[in-house]
């Protein structure tokens, strides 16, 4: 078998990272091995050390692309059709290409911290600073919807889970609109 080129490897390192992201928040990053994430990506597991040092270097990547992957999403909308989108049965029924905030929340307060808590942290900022003008007013209202989002997943299937959603949009309906 011959040699990888430069484009492919590229390709090959993206498709990783964005079935990681995937994976990561629909299971938990305990409940997804290195060969899952390979054979899931259509690649050999023994391909993974050729691009990641670990997997927690993956982890951190996958982080910071669905954070990305997010931003590019919200960009241009308004604080009305965000919290439509991120308050939605929707969102809470599919966490594979959900709310990074809530996808890693859990696996990312469990770490050791580093790389993975950094790039969690600065994705975090990154949304919150998509709510508003900025501040600690955006900080609230991100916990608030990532709370919101996390209850409603765990209630799933009853009647509180659409309550959760609904409350929420309501608490933060008079935010000011978002620029763009």
């Amino acid at each position: 078998m011959g040699r990888v080129s430069q484009a492919q490897a590229a390709q090959n390192r993206e498709r990783i990272v964005a079935t990681a992201a995937r994976l990561f928040r629909e299971r938990g990053v305990a409940g997804v091995s290195v060969a899952d994430v390979m054979a899931e990506a259509g690649l050999t597991h023994g391909g993974f050390y050729k691009h990641f040092a670990s997997k927690d270097a993956l982890v951190a990547e996958a982080i910071t692309q669905a954070f990305a992957e997010q931003a590019a999403a919200l960009d241009g909308n308004g604080t009305a059709a965000l919290l439509d989108a991120y308050l939605s049965t929707a969102h809470r029924d599919h966490p594979g290409t959900g709310c990074p905030s809530a996808g890693f929340g859990g696996d990312v307060a469990r770490a050791d911290g580093g790389e993975t808590r950094r790039a969690y942290a600065e994705g975090v900022e990154g949304f919150a600073r998509r709510l508003g003008a900025g501040g600690e007013a955006d900080l609230a209202a991100a916990g608030m919807l990532v709370g919101a989002l996390l209850l409603s997943r765990a209630t799933a299937g009853t009647d509180l889970s659409d309550r959760i959603l609904a409350a929420a949009r309501e608490a933060l309906a008079g935010r000011t609109p978002t620029a763009g």
